[in-house]
């Protein structure tokens, strides 16, 4: 990291302002070389912290107006000296002060590689790192709460009190072991078991709120199934905000699958609007409901539609019996009109269920709860710190299944030293969550998926 690397750090798009930022050792002496001030000042004798008006000039000429925003080490976002160039947001002028700068010593940056300057400068921690690309897509309010609150250690915070008390409860048993003629005070394995227990429900806490917040931050593929005619569509319509199905009263006008993003609340639904599933002799029917049928089976959320004002029949039943134990939410529309819909028998076999008119536009916040509460997001604070992405997961997944083992092997009376080589593999499990003992290969992965700017 003893070079000075530089890169356009705003959107490859025309706007108002466009930012190249400079950092490493001689980032005020290169932007010097490219930055003109009227009165003659250098960027390398700021103080920092300072913002200047000049020109940008290559080989004398001048490209663009510009303000020079000064950070000095280790005071700025990369740890490093930083100059930051603000010039107008077309995208020649910001390409062109880049060459300019690039062309007077400075390297272009990898993908993510001042986050992870800031990383590795100890500015911040591993989960902090990753937050960022979580802020920059967060879709919704919740996820990018979820995310700020991750950049501001929420996360790191609570994983570093984990990873003090179970570094402690290891070096007492070290100790213990390893120092049996000193006066230390003997290991209370009730009690370690009880705080072994506690260590347990906390972990298993932040790995199921971590799940809960991938579903926020990332969305889940939903499918609407149901009969022909009982509102898929118009429900399809009413939650995407325009009309994604053609809605008639002809049943079977569905043939295929029409998908859209939608907002539902504090939870991203990839949502796919399906032919009706019943049975039909009709071949280009058969292929709608053998399509809808396979979306179903594999997605993460079923919307199934009922018709309040129809009984059920075999459809309806065969349609229930395939999505017993299955993530899914039973909407009876068309609540409008007189019921004649068996709500028991829907209850009973699915759990889930609200009272909605897709046509009126009624009923969908009634909807939006019971998909939260189903799940796992009605409730969830983003604001506590949420562990974010499959690695983040995978560490707290492997520092639970070590501290179970170490509380098993405690409860039947192993030896301490064997309970020690547990809690071990648990503290390092965290270490490598934050990033403490983070191999390349694993910080290379965080990173390789930044913009190029950050």
């Amino acid at each position: 990291m003893s070079d000075t690397i530089a890169a356009i750090a705003t959107p490859q798009a025309a706007g108002g302002i466009g930012i190249v930022r400079i950092s490493g050792d001689n980032a005020a002496e290169i932007a010097d070389r490219v930055f003109r001030n009227p009165g003659g000042k250098l960027l390398a004798d700021s103080d920092g912290y300072r913002a200047y008006y000049g020109h940008v000039v290559q080989n004398e000429e001048v490209i663009d107006e510009a303000i020079a925003l000064v950070f000095t080490a280790p005071r700025s976002y990369t740890g490093e000296n930083v100059v930051e160039l603000s010039c107008h947001g077309g995208l020649y002028i910001v390409k062109r002060v880049l060459r300019a700068v690039l062309e007077n010593g400075a390297r272009m940056a990898e993908a993510g590689e001042f986050t992870r300057r800031a990383f590795e400068n100890g500015k911040i921690s591993l989960t902090q790192a990753e937050a960022v690309m979580d802020i920059i897509g967060a879709q919704g309010e919740q996820a990018a709460r979820a995310a700020m609150s991750a950049r501001e250690g929420k996360i790191a915070r609570k994983i570093d009190e984990l990873k003090t008390e179970i570094t402690g409860y290891a070096a007492h048993l070290a100790a213990w072991a390893d120092y049996p003629e000193e006066d230390l005070i003997p290991v209370d394995t009730a009690e370690l078991s009880e705080n072994l227990a506690d260590c347990i429900s906390r972990v298993k806490k932040m790995i199921a709120d971590g799940d809960a917040g991938r579903v926020m931050r990332e969305g889940v593929d939903t499918v609407i199934v149901g009969k022909p005619n009982v509102g898929k569509s118009t429900l399809m319509n009413c939650l995407a905000g325009c009309e994604r199905s053609i809605v008639t009263h002809i049943a079977g006008t569905t043939r295929d699958i029409v998908e859209e993003k939608v907002v539902l609340g504090d939870v991203i639904l990839r949502l796919a609007d399906t032919a009706g599933i019943h049975s039909t002799d009709d071949p280009v029917e058969s292929i709608g409901v053998e399509r809808a049928k396979s979306r179903m089976d594999n997605a993460g959320l079923v919307i199934a539609v009922f018709d309040n004002s129809m009984p059920l029949d075999e459809d309806d039943k065969r349609l229930i019996d395939s999505l017993k134990n299955r993530p899914c939410v039973a909407v009876i529309n068309k609540n409008d009109m007189e019921n004649r819909l068996e709500v028991d028998y829907v209850m009973q076999n699915l759990g889930h269920a609200v009272y909605i008119s897709a046509k009126d536009e009624n009923g969908i916040d009634a909807l939006s709860a019971e998909i939260a509460k189903l799940l796992g997001v009605a409730g969830l604070n983003p604001a506590d710190g949420i562990l974010s992405g499959e690695r983040q997961l995978n560490c707290s997944r492997t520092c639970l299944k070590m501290l179970e083992e170490a509380k098993d092997a405690l409860d039947i009376g192993m030896t301490l030293d064997a309970v020690n080589v547990s809690l071990d593999s648990a503290v390092a499990a965290l270490l490598e969550l934050t990033g403490e003992r983070a191999t390349d290969v694993v910080t290379d992965a965080v990173f390789h998926n930044f913009c190029v700017g950050k």
